[in-house]
């Protein structure tokens, strides 16, 4: 099946609730005009067996509600490209195997149900394959909805890629369908064991009362969770995936009180949603975030670095809500994106230190998973802050930076890791950011020149920007 116009990979397409309200509205009246009574879509290429299980899955015996450090495929990845550079790029994620999240629908995914009890699964399960090639852990995010669910145009090939029509949560009227395809999803990859809810609560805001529709997700969510929960009582299920959104820490509109640093403060909406849930919810095995260290005016307060407390504040007021449930980020990010949402501003070695920074912060605040939204792109011979080169072409699938160090952190400091003390010296305390563990230290200059840094009880000269693992 071929790929769906707009490009994820590049554009990350952030729901922005009271811009894209009209966006939305205007999609829903365009879909209904184009949809004729009795209409029910062409069905080429869909199947009624999307239940069944695809390939040779190896179901493992038990899963933990927390996988580690890992990343988001996205519209563009190695599993299509050059066969040479496909490979390259398998062999390289098999070395040290990490969990990986896919959505159903959009980010590489085609419609899965394009029409009603028809499926197609040709482009889920060409991903879902590769990360069992990598031996990685695979996580799915149930994400988006086919047009059907929400007054759009059934049929293959009638899919509206665009923004609006793809950030549409599915109708009420709904819900039961969509927990439906979600059980469909879990029968056909029985090795699947990790479910996220929806996506940044896409299509659920409530425009008259100007705040998320926390009673329209926290209903679809517990529908889902039964459901998946009926396939099978060991997989594991988590939501709501809310964006923590800060506000500038002089706005006093929609102002968390409580929950505030230099960094900002958050959204009392945000919060309010996601406390709702929290009440409501039918379980959860593992709780789901996602946001920002800048501001939703993209401020990096009061720098880059120290911005990234808002991760450590924000884990540590999750985790006293849900009585310590596993956290994971589904989503965060540390550079600030241009017009198209593209994150190319900074060098590697600065975008590489300052999320290695956002890392520990997470570390610090409870955090146990978190997923990086890699930014591939089809073809070039660069990738600003991607994971490996574009495998579009055959020299294409070789490792870049960013690799390096969500594969060495998820190494070092997996799941259940006690963090250990470490000596800094006092007069490079405000120039480095440090974890550590019994066996390992993760040490990273904040400063874009070099320096000699007494960590650990040894010293040693760190380049700009520079992130060094020391050996304990």
């Amino acid at each position: 099946m071929g790929r769906h116009g707009w490009n994820s990979g590049a554009r990350r397409w952030r729901f922005t609730a009271l811009l894209g309200v009209g966006a939305v509205a205007l999609a829903l009246v365009l879909a209904l005009v184009h949809t004729l009574p009795g209409d029910t879509g062409s069905t080429a290429g869909a199947t009624r067996d999307g239940g069944r299980v695809h390939g040779t899955p190896s179901v493992p015996a038990t899963a933990r509600p927390d996988v580690g450090w890992g990343f988001t495929h996205t519209q563009f990845s190695a599993d299509e490209g050059s066969a040479a550079a496909t490979e390259r790029a398998r062999r390289l994620l098999g070395e040290r195997p990490l969990p990986q999240i896919q959505h159903i629908m959009g980010w590489g995914a085609d419609n899965p149900e394009p029409v009603e009890g028809r499926y197609d699964f040709e482009a889920m399960d060409r991903r879902i394959d590769f990360v069992r090639a990598t031996g990685g852990t695979p996580v799915v995010t149930l994400c988006c909805a086919p047009d059907w669910m929400k007054g759009g145009r059934p049929g293959a090939g009638s899919t509206d890629w665009s923004r609006a029509a793809l950030e549409t949560a599915p109708d009420r009227a709904h819900f039961k369908d969509y927990a439906a395809l979600a059980a469909t999803v879990a029968r056909r990859y029985p090795d699947v064991r990790h479910f996220i809810v929806w996506n940044e609560f896409k299509g659920f805001w409530n425009d008259a009362e100007a705040r998320w529709d926390y009673e329209g997700y926290t209903d679809l969510y517990n529908l889902v969770y039964k459901a998946l929960k009926k396939v099978d009582a060991d997989i594991q299920v988590g939501g709501p995936y809310l964006v923590m959104d800060s506000l500038d820490p002089r706005q006093r509109e929609h102002a968390s009180r409580t929950l505030k640093g230099r960094w900002g403060t958050l959204d009392q909406r945000v919060l309010d949603a996601f406390d709702h849930w929290n009440r409501n919810k039918a379980g959860a095995d593992f709780v789901v975030v996602d946001g920002s260290s800048y501001t939703k005016d993209d401020d990096l307060l009061p720098d880059e670095f120290a911005a990234t407390a808002k991760f450590t504040a924000v884990s540590r007021w999750v985790r006293a809500r849900t009585g310590g449930l596993p956290l994971w980020w589904a989503e965060y990010y540390v550079e600030p994106a241009d017009g198209d949402d593209v994150r190319d501003g900074w060098s590697e070695a600065h975008r590489l230190a300052v999320h290695a920074s956002g890392l520990i912060a997470m570390a610090r605040g409870g955090t146990t998973s978190a997923f990086y939204w890699n930014p591939e792109t089809e073809n070039g011979a660069s990738c600003a802050g991607c994971l490996w080169t574009p495998t579009g072409r055959a020299p294409g699938g070789k490792p870049l930076p960013m690799l390096g160090l969500l594969s060495r952190f998820g190494e070092e400091f997996p799941p259940g890791t006690r963090y250990e003390p470490v000596s800094v010296a006092a007069d490079d305390r405000a120039n480095v950011r440090v974890l550590a563990d019994d066996e390992a230290v993760l040490v990273v200059n904040t400063l874009g020149r070099g320096i000699s840094a007494k960590v650990d009880g040894r010293r040693f000269d760190m380049g700009a920007y520079e992130v060094k693992w020391l050996d304990r």
